[in-house]
């Protein structure tokens, strides 16, 4: 098999981070998710993951399985549902719980597309909008007589806090009902990134500027965007070993639970006449 070569840098970059940790982690007899593309696209990259990430964890693909577990039942009761996700990468979602009725949006920044498209090209059904999901641009690709669900695997903390307020906020007006899922870090981490956070000695993650702890959440959410209507911590879990301990006792301990990184789900209220 011919590998393929890739060269990316900053954020498009932990693409392969994520990929590293999601086909390893589906690879696993016990692995907390299935994922056949994800393994076919990981083997076919000429590029040493361990090098620049390090060993394998499961992180990545305990996020894709939460993600996988909003979209089946809202897939479930909106057959014919819009799934937009936003800096979407080499993420192999669609292969996982797609319906074979539903309209998948991937909005990621042209070099991402371009190494995506080497490997899932778009066709009526899935779609590939070539911007940063900060260009409002994607929204006009959005029916608005469909169900929408949109999701942000490992892309808001990118961004300035000022930028994740405007694009809530411009997304709450222009789809109102959807529904928005995403993962957010802590403040503590937030703060390393910038000082400079080096996964392995060959791979400095890029800066995280938005970083907000668990308590923080919900309210700075109904601040930006007042006619909220509704949100849910959704569970993130260590499968094994060790840290599956230390996770869960990190996740429930007194003051410690609200540094732990998180997934959100919120839904846009509905525009009153």
């Amino acid at each position: 098999m011919t590998e393929i070569a890739v060269s990316l840098t900053d954020v498009p970059e932990t693409m392969l981070w994520t990929l590293h940790n999601r086909a390893s982690e589906a690879a696993r007899p016990d692995g907390v998710i299935r994922d056949e593309t994800a393994l076919r696209i990981y083997r076919s990259l000429s590029y040493d993951f361990v090098r620049s990430f390090g060993p394998a964890d499961p992180s990545h693909g305990v996020r894709s399985a939460v993600f996988d577990s909003e979209l089946r039942p809202f897939l479930a009761a909106h057959p014919d549902g819009v799934i937009v996700n936003l800096g979407e990468g080499l993420e192999t979602q669609r292969f996982r719980v797609d319906n074979d009725r539903a309209l998948w949006i991937s909005v990621d920044v042209p070099d991402a597309i371009a190494i995506r498209e080497r490997f899932m090209a778009p066709d009526e059904r899935h779609q590939h909008i070539a911007v940063s999901a900060l260009d409002r641009v994607w929204f006009d690709a959005i029916p608005s007589d469909r169900a929408i669900y949109i999701t942000a695997q490992g892309l808001l903390m990118y961004f300035d806090e000022a930028d994740v307020a405007a694009l809530l906020r411009d997304m709450a007006s222009r789809f109102p009902g959807a529904w928005f899922a995403f993962d957010h870090i802590p403040r503590w981490f937030s703060k390393k990134t910038l000082r400079g956070f080096k996964k392995t000695p060959h791979y400095c993650a890029p800066r995280m500027p938005w970083g907000i702890n668990i308590d923080e959440i919900e309210p700075t959410l109904r601040a930006w965007v007042p006619d909220l209507a509704e949100y849910r911590r959704l569970p993130f879990f260590w499968p094994r070993g060790f840290r599956k301990w230390l996770y869960g006792t990190w996740t429930v301990a007194p003051v410690m639970w609200r540094h732990a990184p998180g997934i959100a789900r919120i839904r846009f209220g509905q525009r009153h006449a």
